[in-house]
């Protein structure tokens, strides 16, 4: 899950909301990784590449869990805990009688209808539930909200306020006042605005008021090093 539209996400809100239950067959893989490395699984998913090769996405509630499965190093995953992961799932769907292999007779012709799901070379991915949230609060936040914010500070020197990935940058007209407003004094009170502002949308009480960023930046940057263009400014 990457945006609050993946179906991945929408699914794990509804078992993190407390109206729909992760897949019965996947708790025992579920309670192992929990015990075996310390975290909360919320969801595990499963699904095929190219209709081909299982895959299962490991869904936890915070990115700090998540992190523990992944590597700094070019690899991106922790491959032994891939592997372990994998072997596990294969076990647990085995002993429940659910596991079904490529190419089988039995699949071919239909006689395999307890099997449902592939284990032999399962790709292990992970998933985080907080930042996904954060950002589908965020997105409910209407143009119109954003454009009453940016008024309410009555000052000519913002030309717009941006909500990018959650985190919100003022906007000045030009590259020294810049300077005037960088100042802890100034940030911390336009923080706790926009505390204010994004607070009604969060759900699950993810936005910590000493978490959030104030960003800087000026119409003059956006206009000559990024066409004045919001796709290129983000990418």
């Amino acid at each position: 899950m990457i945006i609050p539209s993946d179906k991945e996400y929408t699914q794990t809100k509804r078992i993190m909301l407390g109206t729909e239950k992760m897949k019965q067959e996947f708790v025992p893989l579920a309670e192992w990784i929990d015990k075996t490395y310390g975290v909360r699984t919320v969801n595990i998913i499963y699904d095929t590449l190219d209709d081909k090769r299982p895959r299962i996405q490991i869904c936890f509630e915070f990115e700090k869990e998540k992190n523990k499965f992944l590597t700094n190093d070019i690899s991106y995953f922790d491959n032994e805990k891939q592997k372990a992961i994998a072997e596990k799932f294969s076990e647990t769907i085995q002993m429940q009688g659910l596991s079904k292999k490529t190419k089988s007779l039995f699949n071919l012709f239909g006689n395999n209808k307890k099997g449902r799901y592939l284990t032999e070379d399962l790709f292990v991915i992970y998933g985080a539930f907080e930042p996904i949230a954060k950002m589908e609060a965020t997105d409910k936040i209407t143009a119109k909200q954003t454009d009453n914010f940016k008024k309410s500070f009555n000052n000519l020197d913002i030309w717009t306020i941006s909500i990018g990935f959650t985190i919100p940058t003022f906007f000045m007209y030009t590259e020294d006042k810049i300077k005037k407003y960088d100042k802890p004094e100034i940030k911390s009170d336009w923080a706790d605005q926009y505390y204010a502002l994004i607070k009604p949308f969060d759900d699950f009480n993810y936005f910590k008021r000493e978490e959030i960023q104030i960003l800087l930046d000026s119409k003059e940057n956006f206009d000559n090093n990024y066409e004045s263009n919001w796709y290129y400014y983000y990418k």
